[in-house]
C-alpha cells in the first residue's frame, strides 16, 4: 500500500522594516540559528528557505530579507509581488522604526491585499537602551489589526514564534 505524497505549501514571505532593525539578523537566527554582531547592510534583496510543519501541514518558506531605508523604495513594489505574509520588523531601541511601520504596512497592503503581518519588536536584550515599550507596539497592533511579539535575534527569544505565528495566520486563509 502506498502513502500517499504530502505536498510541501510553498509562501513566500517578507521581512520588511527599517535599515538596522535585525531583519537578516532574524533570518539567520530562524533558518541557521546563528547570530553575528557585524552588521551588513542588506542590498536589495536576499532569499532563504525554511521547511517547517506547524500542526502537520509543511510549509516550504522563501523568505526575502528586503532593504530597509529608502534606497530600495524604486524596486520595492516587484520584491513585495506575490508575498502571502509579512514580518513588519522595528527596533525597539529606535522609536522611529515603530513610526514608520503603518506606512510600510500600506505600502506592502498595496502589492498585496490579502497578505496577513506580524509585528515584530526586536532587540528585546536591550532593555536598558529601549525608546518605547511593549504598550506601543501593542497599541499599534490594535490600531492596525495583527499580533505583535517581541524577539531577540541575539538571543533567539520568540524567534521561532514569530515565524510560527505567520505561518498560523496563513492557514487561517485556508493555505
Amino acid at each position: 500500500m502506498r502513502t500517499p505524497m504530502i505536498t510541501a505549501i510553498q509562501k513566500k514571505i517578507c521581512l520588511l522594516g527599517d535599515f538596522a532593525v535585525g531583519k537578516t539578523s532574524l533570518i539567520r537566527r530562524y533558518v541557521e540559528n546563528r547570530f553575528d554582531e557585524r552588521y551588513l547592510s542588506t542590498i536589495g534583496v536576499t532569499i532563504s528557505r525554511k521547511m517547517m510543519e506547524p500542526k502537520g501541514r509543511q510549509f516550504n518558506l522563501m523568505i526575502w530579507d528586503i532593504a530597509g531605508g529608502e534606497e530600495f523604495a524604486a524596486h520595492q513594489s516587484s520584491y513585495l509581488r506575490g508575498a502571502a505574509g509579512a514580518l513588519l520588523v522595528c527596533d525597539l531601541t529606535r522609536q522611529t522604526t515603530l513610526i514608520n511601520l503603518p506606512h510600510i504596512l500600506e505600502h506592502f497592503r498595496w502589492s498585496n491585499p490579502q497578505a496577513v503581518f506580524v509585528l515584530v519588536g526586536n532587540k528585546v536584550d536591550l532593555s536598558s537602551q529601549f525608546e518605547f515599550g511593549e504598550d506601543h507596539l501593542k497599541a499599534l497592533s490594535e490600531t492596525l489589526g495583527g499580533p505583535y511579539v517581541l524577539t531577540s535575534a541575539k538571543t533567539g527569544e520568540n524567534v521561532e514564534q514569530a515565524f510560527t505565528l505567520l505561518v498560523e495566520r496563513l492557514q487561517g486563509l485556508g493555505f
